[in-house]
């Protein structure tokens, strides 16, 4: 109850703000597909304005409209008064979750698995064992999949897999000290970087090496927490904060960097918005030394020319994840990472920083909605006749996939760190 009355009062604080001005309309993603008032972030912040009375009245209600948003952070990067409105509905999620308590499925998901990282982590190794039984190749470039028999959840997705070999198991623990460059990185890896695109870490590691760069990378990390705050669960969230902190706090070094967009912003923004007055301080030292790892290498680290390619060049065009240009600002590193890896010429597309229309747990609740975003920002790419799109956001890379592998596309997807390790290893 102390915490839900904190997040009351600052929730209190922050819906003042709001103008109604309308300027949310013009770059919601969701309300350009349904046109409801209550789908963007000016009719939830009406809403808001009376959660106090709502909850009681019609909790499920309310919760059911401010779950309905992607957390893109296209209307707090446009908004003229300067609302947080991602901060404003993660706060809300987590009082009406602490209110009405979680569903069945989420008490399961969440604080049966998520919440324990060694047995998260298990489950997942043994998905991976029997995945094939269930699945069937969709679409080779891009490494796709599908259910053999149709399924009300799985729909017609095309979907990626699970790694063979988890990051962790192939690399549990680093800690190397700083080589030619003098600096030392903690490296976040992150669940989906782990459990479904090891390479991109093995990449990562592979850059810092050449670089020489030290590398410390903690045994058993856990989920960034930004699925169970995303779900309104706070004791989760509380949990896996803690638990990270405690990982990285005996380890030495100056920047924590992550390959995931979103964990990224997560450890950064949300960490120490959202921690309790226990873990707060710490959180906020940590997040004041997190950096996308294109930004570390562009900014930090002064990435040099890599070893010519005697290739062809191949085009490629890049996505902005929402969670790092718009919640960052970070969009020339990535940029000039690819620009730095020799075989690649870059092609903008239309738009990009359109919102893919992933928005983690929006993709499984609203998954036709997901799908029409994804649709346009798939369009967008074919359009530029690219051979391969690159983002760093592992989440966007798994829409991204689905969405061009249902259209038959053959681009490929990266990250714009295996553009650089590949460079090193050819």
């Amino acid at each position: 109850m102390e915490v839900l009355a904190r997040l009351m009062r600052e929730l209190e604080d922050q819906l003042g703000a709001c103008m109604r001005c309308g300027m949310c309309h013009s770059v919601c993603p969701l309300f350009e597909q349904t046109g409801r008032e209550t789908d963007v972030a000016r009719g939830k912040l009406a809403l808001l304005s009376g959660l106090m009375e709502r909850m009681f009245d019609d909790p499920q209600g309310v919760s059911r409209r401010i779950d309905k948003c992607l957390l893109c952070g296209s209307c707090t990067a446009s908004c003229p008064s300067g609302v947080h409105a991602q901060e404003i509905f993660l706060k809300a999620r987590a009082v009406l979750g602490g209110y009405m308590g979680l569903s069945p499925a989420n008490r399961v998901i969440l604080r049966g698995m998520l919440s324990h990282p060694a047995l998260f982590d298990r489950l997942a190794e043994w998905a991976a064992r029997f995945q094939a039984l269930f699945t069937r190749p969709a679409n080779d470039v891009l490494n796709t999949s599908c259910v053999r028999a149709m399924s009300p959840w799985f729909q017609d997705r095309h979907f990626q897999l699970l790694a063979a070999e988890p990051f962790h198991r192939q690399v549990p623990f680093l800690d190397r000290p700083a080589g030619k460059s003098g600096l030392k990185v903690a490296l976040f890896t992150g669940c989906l970087i782990d459990k479904i695109f090891p390479h991109v870490a093995r990449s990562v590691v592979r850059v810092l090496e050449h670089l020489g760069v030290g590398i410390y990378l903690p045994e058993n990390q856990g989920c960034c927490g930004i699925p169970a705050l995303s779900s309104g669960d706070m004791q989760t969230f509380e949990k896996l904060l803690a638990h990270n902190l405690r990982r990285f706090s005996t380890g030495a070094f100056d920047v924590l960097v992550t390959a995931c967009a979103t964990c990224t912003s997560t450890i950064h923004k949300v960490w120490p918005q959202m921690a309790g007055r226990r873990y707060r301080q710490e959180a906020l030292q940590l997040a004041d030394r997190t950096m996308d790892i294109s930004q570390f290498l562009v900014r930090e680290s002064g990435l040099p020319a890599l070893p010519e390619s005697s290739a062809a060049p191949r085009m490629v065009t890049y996505h902005d994840p929402c969670h790092l240009k718009k919640g960052l600002n970070v969009f020339k590193e990535p940029r000039a990472v690819i620009n730095a890896a020799p075989g690649y010429r870059l092609k903008e597309m239309a738009e990009p920083d359109r919102c893919c229309g992933m928005g983690g747990c929006f993709n499984l609740k609203y998954y036709g909605l997901s799908r029409e975003i994804g649709r346009k920002k798939a369009a967008q790419i074919m359009n530029t006749r690219a051979d391969v799109l690159v983002t760093g956001c592992p989440a966007c890379m798994i829409q991204m996939a689905d969405m061009l592998s249902q259209a038959g596309s053959g681009i490929a997807i990266r990250h714009p760190l295996e553009l650089c390790a590949e460079a090193l290893d050819d």
